[in-house]
């Protein structure tokens, strides 16, 4: 059986064994930049790319989980530049998002690095999944309307909208806010690079289908994995270190992830959009 299993190997030559149009969603974060010693393992992200795209099923997303290094005063741009290499490949770019991270320490000579990019690539023109209603928290103001508001047409000139009444939830954005570290885990805290646990349960149930296939080709300490099988779809993980591979498994035996029941709304900078109201005719 291929499904509900982590398996060490080289990500490229274990995805070479599967069918094309296999997997429902990938998600995952690659090491960025050498930033951290993954025992000499040299990246090819290109070829990942391309099988990636190859085992996607069409209507399927990549979410990659990715920010880059700063070498001699400068970041190097290697998430762009991974980003433009996968469109080439073949792969859409749904959408750019942003995680902020809180419990970021400050930096005396540059500002604080509380962000990382969610690149979310897709394959084909239309998603077959996609369900934000679990992303979605209490409005600040709900119900209340607004009047007066205008639109601003292509030619310049401002048009009445008319009354806009705000509804009782909102979502996100494209900027997502969680805890940075290892929620509390201490096998997931034995891995030098994780993300958080509600990071990877929100994307997998909002692209990808119930008792779909997730795959995380780097898996690491096996989030993705825990996410998958918390939400009641399938997974698959990879990874080049037999450790890490040990530390997913027993990770799968005892974590279970829990969706917080009431979801606080984070201080976030991203405001309110138009997927938070609905209009009323004047």
């Amino acid at each position: 059986m291929i499904e509900n299993k982590i398996v060490c190997s080289d990500n490229i030559e274990y995805l070479k064994t599967l069918e094309s149009e296999y997997i429902d969603m990938f998600l995952c974060s690659p090491p960025y930049d050498n930033l951290r010693d993954y025992n000499g393992y040299t990246l090819d992200l290109h070829g990942l790319g391309v099988e990636m795209f190859r085992t996607l099923k069409t209507g399927g997303v990549v979410v990659w989980v990715v920010q880059d290094a700063c070498v001699k005063g400068t970041r190097t741009g290697s998430s762009f530049r991974t980003a433009l290499d996968f469109m080439d490949i073949g792969f859409g770019l749904w959408e750019t998002l942003i995680y902020q991270r809180r419990g970021v320490w400050n930096h005396k000579t540059r500002f604080r690095m509380d962000h990382e990019y969610i690149f979310v690539f897709s394959k084909g023109n239309k998603l077959t999944y996609f369900d934000k209603e679990h992303m979605k928290v209490p409005c600040k103001h709900p119900l209340k309307e607004y009047h007066g508001t205008t639109n601003m047409g292509k030619d310049g000139k401002r048009v009445k909208a008319g009354v806009i009444k705000s509804g009782e939830n909102k979502c996100n954005g494209t900027i997502f806010n969680y805890n940075f570290g290892g929620d509390g885990s201490k096998l997931k805290s034995k891995h030098p690079a994780v993300f958080p646990n509600l990071l990877a349960l929100d994307f997998i149930e909002c692209f990808c289908p119930k008792d779909g296939l997730v795959c995380d080709p780097y898996s690491g300490s096996g989030t993705t994995a825990v996410a998958a099988k918390s939400s009641d779809r399938k997974y698959i993980g990879i990874d080049i270190n037999q450790e890490y591979v040990d530390i997913a498994k027993q990770r799968l035996e005892e974590e279970f992830i829990r969706r917080p029941q009431n979801r606080k709304v984070p201080n976030t900078p991203n405001g309110k959009t138009m997927d938070d109201f609905y209009v009323e005719e004047s």
